[in-house]
This record gives C-alpha cells, sequence and structure tokens, in this order.
C-alpha cells in the first residue's frame, strides 16, 4: 500500500477533520467577538462575567470538557450530537482565548477615534460597530491565526466522541495494515495541507482588508 494510497484511504477523516475544525472556530469567533465587544462598553458586572468565563474555560484541559459535555450531560437528560458536544467544549475554549485576543486588539484602537465618533453623534455603539471593531479585527488577525492553529491540533479529540476525523480513520487503517509508520506519516502530511491551506485563506482576507499604505506608513 503506497502512501497515496493510504492518503486516498483517509480521505473521508479530513472531510470531518475540517468540518470539525470550521464549527469549533467559528464558534469560537462569534463568540469571541460578542464577548469581547461586551466587555468593551464597560458595564462592570457584565465585565465580570466575561473575566470569570475567559479565566475559568482558558484552565479547563478540552478533554476533560468535551467528557464533561458528551458523557456528563447525559446524566441530566441532555444528550447533544457528537459535533455539537465539540462546539460546546472546544468552541467555548477558543471562545475563551480569542475573547483576550480581541480584547488586546480593541486597545491598540486609538481613544481619539471614538471620541471623535461620539462628537458626531455616534452612540456608543454605532462607534464600536463602525470604528473599533473594523479596526480591531486587522489588529486581531494574528492571533485569530495561532487560535484556529489551536482548534486544528484539538481536532483530534474528535475521534473519542465517533467522529470518524482523520485520527480515527488512521487507527483503523493502521490495524488492519499493519503499517503505522506510512499511515501516520500520511496523517501529518494532512494536517500540514490543512494547516497550509487556512493559513493561505487568512492571508488573503488579510490583504483584502489592509489598510492601504499601513505598511509604508509603518517603516
Amino acid at each position: 500500500m503506497s502512501l497515496l494510497d493510504i492518503l486516498l484511504a483517509l480521505g473521508n477523516g479530513v472531510v470531518y477533520t475540517v468540518l470539525v475544525t470550521l464549527v469549533c472556530s467559528l464558534t469560537g469567533l462569534v463568540l469571541g467577538l460578542l464577548l469581547a465587544s461586551l466587555h468593551r462598553l464597560s458595564i462592570r458586572c457584565i465585565s465580570l462575567l466575561i473575566d470569570i468565563y475567559a479565566y475559568f474555560f482558558r484552565g479547563v484541559p478540552v478533554l476533560v470538557l468535551l467528557f464533561m459535555v458528551y458523557f456528563g450531560l447525559p446524566g441530566i437528560g441532555i444528550k447533544p450530537p457528537p459535533l455539537m458536544a465539540m462546539a460546546l467544549s472546544l468552541g467555548l475554549v477558543a471562545g475563551a482565548y480569542l475573547t483576550e485576543v480581541f480584547r488586546g486588539a480593541f486597545n491598540s484602537v486609538d481613544p481619539a477615534e471614538i471620541l471623535a465618533a461620539q462628537a458626531m453623534g455616534m452612540s456608543r455603539i454605532q462607534a464600536l460597530r463602525y470604528i473599533e471593531i473594523p479596526q480591531m479585527l486587522r489588529f486581531a488577525i494574528p492571533g485569530m491565526v495561532n487560535e484556529f492553529t489551536s482548534v486544528l491540533k484539538y481536532s483530534p479529540f474528535a475521534y473519542t466522541v465517533g467522529i470518524p476525523e482523520i485520527t480515527k480513520e488512521a487507527m483503523t487503517l493502521t490495524a488492519n495494515t499493519l503499517k503505522g509508520i506510512e499511515v501516520y506519516l500520511a496523517v501529518g502530511v494532512l494536517y500540514f495541507a490543512i494547516y497550509r491551506i487556512l493559513l493561505a485563506g487568512v492571508q488573503l482576507i488579510q490583504k483584502h482588508y489592509d489598510i492601504p499604505g499601513m505598511k509604508e506608513a509603518a517603516v
């Protein structure tokens, strides 16, 4: 069995790996953006709850949280599907890290622009939506790439709840062929390819939203 044959055999697992990565990354992105924006409004009680959420979920191991969701919630009558369990565990952890990434990026926005927006009659929420968030997202792209990469690296945990992603398919293929070195070499190649495609996509988005003349001004 050649390396190409092994790569083709793992193709079904690639689809599930990409699906898990996209769902969990999107969950983390939406949650992180929402919570960081709410925190930016400086409402004391809400900011405190967001701080607690970020502190807690950045400290809980993803696998432990996944088991709590998938195997623990059925004990109280809630049985989430495997993909939802991944979103409620890995997605929540990614959201906690992205909340901190976005909070740091918000601090890079010039406060004078917010004052100018409010002087023009914009509400605080309008200034946040039209002035701060578009700039913040540009500053946050490197941190977002790092977190999406982490989500990809944690995606093999999906096999523990029955999702046949690359690692699960590799374990089955290894048991059938006894070619562990070749199979897991192929797994490494596939993960690297997915990472490069993800990185290329983010770089295209970054190029699209780059501020003209920003790099020249920085130099």
